[in-house]
């Protein structure tokens, strides 16, 4: 993990988060979008079974989570539901737009938003997170934004690795390697 941006301790930063916001596409999955026969009905992202373990861990921890992606497909709705993401916002025009009003409505600032994304619809994001996160496979105009790139891709755990970091700075993560041993 490359730490970058703001001089503050990542560990302080990372330690209020209140609220994460990710995109989906390139983040959640690899960004390859794959059809069956009956077309974008039949969409079939891969999203990693290790950034879904992840998403309980960090609302056992009372973080709120916001999936918000300009595209959408029932896949996406599937999983957000299998994984009681309660704030799902797709096909969006401006994610600084909905990331702001989700904000306010759960009251919740920006130095207490953490996001993560890849391409450069997801800069918004940036624009009103305290923290921001991208995969390795990230954009170079985002990477060079961002204040940590994660070692893995989008989709392949780049999530799980940024939540452990926020879990770490938490002081929780060792509590949750004690219990899976339990």
């Amino acid at each position: 993990m490359q730490p970058r941006g703001n001089p503050e301790p990542q560990a302080a930063r990372l330690a209020r988060v209140k609220l994460l916001a990710l995109d989906v596409d390139g983040v959640l999955t690899d960004g390859r979008i794959t059809y069956g026969a009956h077309g974008p009905a039949d969409e079939r992202p891969a999203f990693d079974v290790h950034d879904g373990i992840a998403f309980r861990w960090l609302r056992e921890e009372g973080v709120a989570i916001a999936w918000i992606s300009g595209r959408g497909s029932p896949a996406v709705e599937f999983r957000a539901r299998e994984l009681e993401i309660r704030e799902v916002h797709l096909r969006v025009a401006s994610k600084r737009a909905v990331l702001a009003d989700l904000q306010e409505r759960l009251r919740i600032p920006p130095d207490a938003t953490a996001a993560m994304g890849d391409d450069l619809p997801d800069l918004g994001l940036r624009a009103c997170s305290g923290f921001f996160a991208a995969p390795s496979n990230a954009r170079r105009e985002v990477r060079d934004q961002a204040d940590l790139v994660t070692e893995s891709p989008g989709g392949r755990g780049a999530l799980r690795e940024f939540a452990e970091l926020i879990l770490r700075a938490k002081g929780r993560w060792q509590a949750i390697v004690d219990a899976a041993q339990r």
